[in-house]
């Protein structure tokens, strides 16, 4: 899952690595007399006369105030350079970033992360590496993959919550919304979370708000009896704020504990369908209303996510086959796109291929190296 991502974040550690090579000699002939020219004059300075104990405590002060000014532009001087490998360091400089992190910007808009969410890793990264010192015993590798960890980490894990914890917590029935477009998986994704949740002792009813497609009834009824849940629909063409409206006062009165309602798909220009969600929410006011969308659709995903959350208010999404995409987009930037987490992924066609989001999980996977 999201291989290709992986081998572009491994390909930017090891530009990185090939840009830092070249600082790992010893100084050079001429630097090396200066740092001996120096040790000799440090030398004279314990058993010379108070006059030139004097000139050398200014030169000192000269050559401190140098390097001050040569650090104030952040690029490190040939004397911090020199310091640092005497001390057995490497400083990480702003030319050793700059080709590396021009392909990592280029990598990651071509597996479909938004633009601003590109920027936020790259300024995360370059902040945390510029000007940094390492030892030699450590690996440049280790601070990149310190600094993917934390930039990837900060636009993965917005808005995140504990999504079991939540449930417990609520008042019962929890009432749960979908949203999406037609084609996505998202009454499938349905049937998985009943599923899930009654593998953590939760009941579940379904509440049929898809009552304008052709087959609705049909499709959900079918995932309601393979699971053996109880299911609450209306004809064809009802007004979906009361079918849901109708589960949970169903749910409430069986002692059922969550509500999972499945609404029309559509696209946030069609107003007439997200007045509906505008009158569930009126209606319901459902505890969560969660967005649906496919991991594959990358760039696509992240927009109407946006799109439906302007809209329509998302409290969370679930991403559908994302064990099909090796792009990772929508993984990395719907979560800071729209400030509301990615709670679960689909993974595969059975009941029990979905997965509980963890961006901790996720980010270690995109950035170990085995």
């Amino acid at each position: 899952m999201f291989d290709g991502l992986k081998d572009k974040l491994s390909g930017f550690r090891e530009d990185v690595e090939e840009s830092t090579e070249a600082e790992e000699e010893p100084p050079d002939d001429e630097t090396a007399a200066e740092s001996g020219a120096a040790a000799s004059d440090a030398s004279a300075e314990g058993v010379g006369d108070t006059t030139d104990a004097a000139a050398v405590e200014s030169d000192s002060a000269e050559a401190a105030a140098d390097d001050d000014s040569a650090s104030s532009d952040d690029e490190p001087s040939t004397f911090q350079r020199a310091k640092a490998f005497a001390t057995g360091r490497i400083i990480i400089e702003e030319e050793d970033l700059e080709e590396p992190l021009w392909n990592l910007e280029m990598a990651l808009l071509e597996s479909d992360v938004e633009m601003s969410v590109a920027e936020q890793i790259l300024d995360s990264v370059r902040e945390s590496m510029l000007g940094e010192s390492r030892k030699q015993v450590e690996t440049t590798g280790e601070l990149v993959e310190s600094a993917l960890h934390d930039a990837l980490l900060d636009v993965i894990a917005v808005g995140q919550f504990d999504f079991e914890q939540r449930i417990a917590e609520a008042d019962k029935p929890v009432t749960i919304v979908f949203t999406g477009v037609n084609g996505v998986g998202k009454t499938t994704s349905i049937a998985k979370l009943s599923e899930w949740l009654a593998d953590r002792g939760y009941s579940s009813v379904l509440a049929n708000g898809d009552t304008y497609r052709a087959g609705a009834n049909e499709q959900i009824r079918e995932h309601a009896d393979r699971l053996g849940r109880d299911l609450i629909s209306h004809d064809q063409g009802g007004d979906p704020a009361a079918v849901i409206y109708d589960g949970v006062e169903y749910a409430a009165a069986n002692d059922i504990d969550v509500v999972l309602g499945d609404t029309a798909g559509r696209l946030h220009t069609s107003d007439d369908l997200m007045a509906q969600l505008e009158k569930i929410d009126r209606v319901v006011d459902p505890d969560m209303t969660l967005f649906v969308d496919e991991a594959v659709a990358g760039q696509d995903a992240v927009n109407r996510a946006k799109e439906f959350d302007d809209a329509a208010a998302i409290d969370g999404a679930i991403l559908t086959k994302a064990d099909a995409d090796s792009s990772g987009g929508a993984a990395i930037s719907v979560a800071y796109v729209t400030g509301k987490p990615i709670l679960f992924l689909g993974t595969g066609q059975g009941y029990d291929d979905i997965t509980l989001f963890d961006p901790e999980d996720l980010v270690e996977s995109l950035i170990d190296e085995e």
